[in-house]
């Protein structure tokens, strides 16, 4: 029934209430709470007491069985807390006890994600907006790396309208290049852009065209600083990474650079008793599939509730890892072969990927390519023999 600050005040009166209820060195109370953030989480874990992270949603199956008439309080919350822990602590995981390292490498790699998700945005909405108005500006920008591209970045900043894009010279092209960093094949590719934003296009009228552009400098900019994050911390993930004692043995695996192994590693952790087996890393993963049965009734179907990051890293590894391994590429092919779709057979593959990563990271073993996927004996020599 006390209440806490969250703040070091309340976290010394919650050490010491602990405390007056037999929490010692030896033997620590056990913590239970909805979430896994926080300054109070790291703190309590800090402590070396374990913490589990009750789901809200099991929370609230759990708060049923005190309280039918579906009355919510932050008393009746914290004792459904702590009959969790009392009766069915088995069934619940703690918070694994990655390193330090672990978790910075976690937190870095999980902000470049966002910062490759916040790029695609703002390129996406850059891209519809020129579509409005500028479609010479997606033509002249249709390479691989299209609007995220230095060069059309500085252009679009310098023209915004395709009046003014209209207007630009060879000379001024050239610059603007060089402003942007190209080196080679400045003058065809001035020449190129010229030729394209002279091309006669549908346009808007003066003064909507000209709003327009003020909307495209300010989309430009937050491209700009999107690109940018992703970079910086992509760099500071990678860094953080190669200084893990399991980057050596990660980035063995066929497909796992060290960008997305830190991705994987930013997941799993380093706490090797997180996962018992193989099995619980596949499940969490969400490679290995699901059984619904009710009576007759038997459903075998991809498992939609899952890590969604890890996922997300796997459905790229299995996808490298098919040009980089030829037993992955054999074994995603016989997959194909018996009817999988091509999102089924890869994720086949990723659980497959997985299963040798636990071993290799529990028995401390780089990746064997013989060993993951080895040599299948041809039908028709099965056949002779």
């Amino acid at each position: 029934r006390a209440r806490i600050g969250d703040d070091a005040q309340g976290l010394r009166q919650l050490l010491d209430l602990l405390a007056g209820h037999g929490d010692s060195e030896d033997t620590l109370v056990p913590v239970a709470i909805e979430t896994s953030r926080g300054l109070l989480v790291a703190c309590l874990r800090a402590t070396g007491r374990p913490v589990y992270a009750i789901n809200p949603m099991a929370a609230a199956r759990y708060r049923d069985r005190h309280a039918v008439a579906r009355k919510k309080s932050d008393h009746l919350d914290a004792l459904v807390l702590a009959n969790v822990l009392r009766t069915d602590a088995a069934a619940h995981r703690m918070l694994p006890r990655d390193s330090e390292l672990a978790q910075a490498i976690a937190i870095l790699a999980r902000a470049q994600q966002d910062a490759v998700w916040d790029r695609t945005q703002a390129g996406n909405k850059l891209r519809s907006h020129l579509h409005e108005y500028f479609p010479a500006a997606l033509e002249a920008f249709g390479s691989r790396e299209g609007l995220c591209a230095a060069a059309a970045l500085v252009i679009l900043t310098a023209a915004p309208t395709p009046a003014q894009a209209d207007k630009l010279t060879r000379s001024q092209l050239r610059a603007l290049l060089k402003k942007a960093g190209r080196q080679r094949g400045i003058e065809a590719e001035a020449e190129r852009l010229r030729d394209v934003f002279r091309l006669p296009h549908m346009r808007q009228l003066p003064l909507v065209e000209q709003a327009m552009g003020r909307q495209t400098v300010t989309l430009v900019a937050k491209l700009k600083v999107a690109c940018t994050s992703a970079d910086d911390l992509a760099q500071a993930a990678v860094e953080s990474f190669e200084k893990h004692p399991n980057a050596e043995i990660i980035t063995s695996f066929p497909g796992l650079g060290s960008l997305t192994g830190a991705r994987v590693l930013a997941e799993i952790g380093d706490d090797r008793s997180r996962f018992a087996d193989a099995k619980g890393l596949k499940a969490f993963a969400g490679a290995a599939p699901v059984t619904r049965a009710s009576g007759k009734s038997v459903a075998v179907m991809a498992r939609r509730v899952k890590n969604q990051r890890l996922a997300a890293a796997g459905y790229v590894w299995a996808f490298a890892a098919l040009t980089a391994s030829p037993g992955a590429r054999a074994h995603y092919d016989r997959r194909r072969e018996t009817g999988d779709r091509h999102t089924a057979a890869q994720r086949n593959l990723f659980n497959r990927l997985l299963g040798c990563l636990h071993h290799c990271l529990t028995t401390r073993t780089n990746y064997d390519e013989t060993a993951a996927f080895p040599p299948r004996e041809k039908p028709e020599l099965a056949a002779a023999a």
